[in-house]
């Protein structure tokens, strides 16, 4: 099976299958959003939705993040994984979003970019789960997912962005974008992937490879 037909059976599994697929990470506004989403990196979106609530009662927009200073965000997200980096990066996001954007989150993925704590995934989850943008933010489940498939031999999470974007249809990146990350989360896990139960077994590269 070449890689534009495991794409093909791919997304169509996932389509008749993984009909919903949405960001577990709880949000109201873009504000927050991009809050979860820095505070994601490298922890789990259960840890986050845990501390989030308590982040928004006491800083509840950018204005009050931006007058606060790392040490008054620190307490609130101290069990969230590199809790110092990230306590200064929201502090520093707010600040520049409320000096150079007039307060409101930027919709491109170049112009995010430039915001502190803000890196290419972290720019293409906001893009894509705010404003449908059609790009695929690829974090270590989907470049894992992705590699397993066969969908991409890419060494980098650029290059597997690039493979995924060329193969899936530009309607289908923000639901595809879920529908990897899930999958990756919840049947294709790091260690001892269910790939018995896997649906998406006859058309996996790494299943035919086990297989043998």
């Amino acid at each position: 099976m070449n890689r534009k037909q495991r794409f093909k059976e791919v997304l169509a599994w996932f389509e008749a299958n993984r009909p919903i697929a949405e960001s577990e990470l709880h949000f109201h506004s873009p504000y927050q959003l991009i809050v979860a989403v820095i505070l994601s990196a490298q922890c789990t979106d259960k840890r986050v939705n845990l501390t989030t609530p308590a982040f928004y009662e006491r800083f509840p927009d950018i204005p009050a993040l931006a007058a606060a200073t790392p040490e008054e965000v620190y307490p609130l997200i101290r069990s969230i994984s590199y809790p110092n980096s990230k306590a200064a990066h929201l502090v520093a996001m707010a600040r520049k979003v409320r000096d150079e954007f007039g307060g409101e989150i930027p919709r491109d993925i170049d112009t995010l970019m430039t915001l502190p704590g803000v890196g290419r995934k972290t720019a293409n989850v906001v893009t894509s789960v705010l404003y449908d943008e059609p790009v695929i933010a690829v974090d270590t489940h989907v470049f894992r997912v992705a590699h397993r498939l066969g969908l991409s031999d890419g060494k980098t999470p650029y290059a597997v962005e690039r493979d995924l974007e060329a193969g899936i249809p530009e309607a289908l990146r923000p639901k595809a974008h879920h529908w990897l990350i899930l999958h990756g989360r919840y049947e294709c896990t790091a260690r001892a992937p269910k790939c018995d139960a896997c649906g998406l077994a006859p058309c996996c590269r790494h299943y035919a490879q086990e297989s043998r």
